[in-house]
């Protein structure tokens, strides 16, 4: 026999004699129960933070991280805000803008926000090129008013590559007839597909020069869309440019544009964390009846130790051995699958689809067609410590209830 005692007991303990293998069910299934939760959790967490990550590069792809605004109409020394913007050191990248709604018209007709932009400063700050699906946005060429249209839009207005559109602008102009609106023929010169339906139905851009033309904005823009080297930075680099920049600009950066929705999925996150722990929680707390169900057999045993001269503490500390390894091993097995399953989503799903002959985010219906998944070590840490310290607490009711086991009335009908 090795020491110490309590360890050897304790080990002894997890398996169940001959005459009696439903205890040893029971821890297997306590085991298998933790294990299931914890892997359940890993996989979850992870396919969700990977569905934030893939919402945010698509929706950051087309939003600035930051815009610079005037207090006003707009800005006319905008060349000035470029260049102090630049001087930061997490500025990495600067473009003017207009921003208008409009009415477009091909073979049909549909309102859209009109986007004017300069193509070669444009790519700097979003990722609009990389997602263009026909044509290229460096042919919006000034003068030539060429348009490139989300491809949603383009559908709904029945126009393609090399057709005409015909753009309404809200600026009235006075004629003997009355007012009417400033109205401008376009080429459609590029399609994009974000994947994003607030893109895709409602953006068409063109030249920053067409636009002000279009709109009457001679020398003026909208605002500065900036790019920055941390994204995530973007709250504390807008104070720290709104400090430096001249009181009548403010600067906005995109979580306020886009707070509840993130928000939203950060509580979506939370809820789903608190369900799952719950779920692990249950299957720690099989525990409890498994050594419950130990204890009341192994009645005999705990008062011939006692007899022996066992402490109290040294009785509460076998069965306490038992529990934890039990929870241990079941946090193992949970964040080994976890952490396979976590890494291995992404190509797991398309086989099941493919043998099940469906889908389960049709592209028609979901904008994210693809389950993606972003394993991240400190939640994967986190789930273990959680499901380890659940299942060590689940042991200190039993291994209490036998450190107070009486000999004599343990061993009165043996």
């Amino acid at each position: 026999m090795f020491r110490p005692l309590e360890l050897f007991v304790g080990l002894r303990y997890t398996r169940a004699k001959r005459r009696n293998h439903f205890i040893s069910f029971i821890s297997l299934s306590s085991m298998l129960g933790i294990a299931v939760g914890v892997m359940a959790l890993i996989t979850v967490l992870s396919v969700m933070n990977g569905f934030e990550q893939e919402l945010r590069q698509r929706i950051l792809g087309m939003v600035a991280h930051a815009t610079v605004n005037g207090a006003g109409e707009g800005l006319t020394d905008w060349p000035k805000v470029v260049g102090e913007a630049m001087k930061h050191p997490e500025v990495v990248g600067a473009a003017p803008f207009i921003s208008r709604e409009g009415l477009l018209q091909a073979r049909r007709v549909s309102g859209a926000l009109i986007r004017g932009v300069v193509p070669s400063d444009e790519e700097q700050v979003s990722d609009v090129e990389q997602k263009m699906i026909a044509g290229s946005i460096e042919e919006l060429k000034p003068g030539r008013y060429g348009i490139v249209l989300g491809s949603e839009l383009a559908v709904a207005l029945g126009a393609q590559v090399g057709d005409k559109v015909t753009v309404y602008a809200p600026e009235i102009n006075i004629t003997p007839i009355g007012g009417m609106p400033q109205v401008k023929r376009f080429t459609v010169v590029g399609i994009f597909e974000v994947g994003m339906h607030e893109y895709d139905r409602g953006l068409s851009m063109i030249n920053l020069q067409d636009a002000q033309r279009l709109f009457r904005m001679a020398g003026v823009v909208s605002g500065v869309r900036l790019k920055l080297d941390d994204m995530f930075q973007a709250w504390r680099v807008a104070q720290e440019l709104g400090n430096e920049l001249p009181q009548h600009y403010y600067v906005e950066d995109w979580t306020q544009q886009h707070a509840n929705f993130f928000r939203a999925v950060r509580t979506e996150k939370l809820v789903m964390f608190v369900i799952l722990s719950l779920i692990v929680a249950v299957a720690a707390f099989n525990i409890v009846s498994t050594l419950v169900m130990v204890v009341t057999d192994k009645q005999s045993d705990i008062a011939i130790l006692r007899t022996l001269g066992s402490s109290p503490r040294s009785i509460m500390g076998m069965f306490i051995v038992q529990g934890t390894l039990i929870g241990l091993v079941g946090t193992l097995l949970g964040l080994a699958a976890g952490v396979a399953l976590a890494l291995n989503v992404e190509t797991i799903v398309p086989a099941l689809e493919h043998f099940f002959g469906v889908q389960f985010l049709p592209s028609d219906v979901y904008y994210i067609s693809e389950l993606p998944s972003q394993l991240r070590w400190h939640q994967v840490t986190m789930i273990g410590i959680v499901a380890f310290a659940m299942s060590s607490l689940a042991t200190l009711y039993p291994a209490w209830r036998a450190s107070r086991t009486e000999p004599a009335s343990a061993l009165r009908y043996e």
